[in-house]
């Protein structure tokens, strides 16, 4: 999506190794819930011997509504890989909706963008992404609070 962060599908054991190495990430932000990678997936532990942290913010799939805090959680996260110079790779199954909402998220903070420019650019390169009405609303919500706090920032 940009030098920071890339978008995908469930990182498998075997793509580990290429992310870190190829990529350089350092961060992974999960937005499954435990069992959708217990059996397929690096857990925590496993990240972390390569050097790389893992944020699990579970969302439901299919019909999951990333919360506005793990959106905040999600961005801060990867705000502090970009200031390193090094990469996050945030995942759900599919790489479709849960996680292109947290992407979203993270490019309108970064860009100062709206829900809608977001998520065109995210479509733009990732054309199969799938944003739900109510990961649009919440995305609507975090446009606000970005809003409010850059007015905050200049009065």
């Amino acid at each position: 999506m940009d030098p920071t962060v890339l978008l995908g599908a469930r990182p498998l054991r075997s793509m580990a190794r290429r992310l870190v190495e190829d990529e350089n990430v350092r961060g992974v932000i999960s937005m499954n819930e435990e069992y959708e990678t217990r059996f397929l997936c690096n857990s925590s532990q496993e990240w972390k011997r390569p050097g790389v942290e893992q944020l699990r913010l579970s969302t439901v799939d299919l019909t999951g509504i990333p919360t506005l805090s793990n959106l905040q959680k999600g961005v801060q996260f990867a705000l502090k890989y970009q200031s390193l110079g090094q990469c996050v790779y945030v995942h759900c199954k599919a790489g479709r909706s849960r996680s292109a909402t947290m992407v979203a998220a993270y490019l309108m903070q970064v860009h100062n963008w709206n829900p809608e420019e977001a998520v065109r650019a995210i479509t733009k390169i990732r054309s199969h992404i799938h944003i739900r009405t109510g990961q649009l609303d919440v995305l609507q919500e975090f446009h606000k609070e970005i809003t409010a706090g850059q007015q905050r920032m200049t009065r």
